[in-house]
């Protein structure tokens, strides 16, 4: 009889511990992020800089307009390297371009934002 009492609290054990994992996993994918997240970039790292402190400005600035903050980014990139830029910015979307060498950058900003940014000539 004490072995089927003891088995009992440790299966009552494991599943109170089973249950408190899952809530912490499901706390864990929920956490956000609020720093610049670079993906994949192959500008210099001087224009890398400056192009990831352009983003980061108007995305806060505009972070309930996605279309405000993509036009912002699109001029102040024609404004600093010269015309044929295009911006995106936006949640869950997948993208295959064409684009000049050394102009391309996707980042993640604020946990879910995408931001991409290319030149096309």
């Amino acid at each position: 009889m004490a072995d089927s009492g003891s088995s009992a609290n440790l299966a009552a054990a494991s599943a109170d511990k089973g249950g408190a994992a899952a809530a912490s996993d499901d706390k864990d994918t929920r956490r956000t992020f609020n720093y610049p997240l670079v993906k994949f970039c192959d500008m210099q790292d001087e224009l890398k800089t400056e192009v990831v402190d352009m983003v980061v400005t108007a995305v806060e600035k505009h972070f309930a307009n996605f279309e405000t903050a993509s036009k912002v980014i699109k001029e102040l990139m024609d404004k600093r390297c010269g015309s044929s830029w295009h911006v995106v910015v936006g949640e869950g979307f997948g993208f295959d371009i064409t684009h000049e060498m050394r102009n391309l950058m996707f980042m993640y900003f604020g946990g879910t934002v995408g931001i991409l940014i290319w030149k096309q000539s």
